[in-house]
């Protein structure tokens, strides 16, 4: 019935994207005619001997040039945000259809038919799940807006990194219904950070949480701490997943993005957890980058934010 439910979905909400194709092939010949006129008008001129009318036009034709360049980056640029735009409400769409039918469905079964204990307990437990993966994505996208008060209301404190570690993989584990001991490996070096705790739990939950989504079957993740030169601390988060190609390093840590298309993606997700994560690392005067596994298939992620021995 889900299933049946999320085919009828696919099928009324598919778009047709825009694509870069127009706004390309518009910008290329307008260059190409400006670059042909800019030849003849040097041309001409030239045999006229009119140099300062040849040298007025020239540098009029280049600034044309100049600004149809700028304006082909101006649109690649829009139609790429729209694109991330337009699979943000793809998913976020389908992310909050998808629990709300589950839960229907279930009260549904409860109220019209006789169920044992053990199903109830079944069932009463996945309707759980699913209202905290809504409340999740619910508090991701007020999160978004309100980045920089983030824990605002709160002052900041020595916080012990590895405690604090250990609880985001234990939540990350619980909402991917994997035991924490059998997919995480922890080498941590005693450090406390001075931070406000509801940031770095955002920020090492969403990256222990995808580190968890995008392992492989079984998921295994080491998570491993070391303090750095200059008063730096060095977090990095290995899984055994497919890893992150060169040329999306960049852009995952974009706003809305997601690669691929939306309705034919495997996992589930708005494209906000590592864009609010590198937001926050930076609030804290850090960074996040991403890096291939020396061994074997799988990410590494890094966040090097201030810290100190504990």
């Amino acid at each position: 019935m889900l299933s049946m439910g999320s085919k009828e979905f696919k099928s009324g909400y598919i778009r047709k994207p825009r694509t870069l194709r127009l706004p390309i092939t518009l910008s290329v010949v307008m260059m190409t005619l400006n670059v042909a006129l800019m030849v003849c008008w040097i041309v001409l001129l030239a045999q006229l001997g009119s140099w300062s009318a040849l040298t007025v036009g020239t540098i009029v034709f280049a600034l044309i040039l100049v600004g149809m360049i700028f304006y082909m980056f101006l649109t690649v640029k829009e139609v790429r945000l729209n694109q991330r735009q337009s699979n943000f409400v793809d998913s976020v769409t389908h992310e909050l259809k998808t629990p709300i039918a589950a839960l229907k469905l279930y009260l549904e079964t409860l109220q019209i038919r006789q169920l044992t204990d053990e199903q109830r307990a079944d069932f009463y437990e996945t309707m759980e799940h699913e209202l905290q993966r809504l409340d999740h994505l619910i508090s991701q996208l007020l999160e978004v807006g309100r980045l920089d008060a983030i824990g605002h209301q709160t002052a900041p404190e020595d916080i012990a990194l590895e405690r604090l570690l250990r609880r985001c993989a234990v939540s990350a584990c619980a909402h991917h219904k994997q035991d924490h001991e059998q997919v995480f490996i922890f080498d941590v070096e005693p450090i406390v950070v001075h931070a406000r705790p509801v940031v770095l739990e955002m920020i090492f939950g969403n990256l222990l949480d995808n580190a968890v989504k995008y392992a492989g079957d079984p998921p295994q993740v080491e998570v491993k701490v070391r303090l750095k030169e200059g008063g730096k601390v060095s977090i990095r988060i290995t899984d055994n997943g497919e890893g992150v190609p060169a040329d999306l390093r960049k852009k995952i840590f974009k706003m809305f993005y997601r690669g691929g298309d939306e309705l034919e993606r495997r996992q589930k997700g708005t494209g906000l957890g590592l864009y609010i994560s590198r937001t926050l690392a930076h609030i804290l005067k850090g960074s996040i980058s991403v890096h291939d596994r020396l061994e074997g298939s799988g990410s590494v992620f890094e966040v090097e934010i201030p810290g100190r021995p504990e």
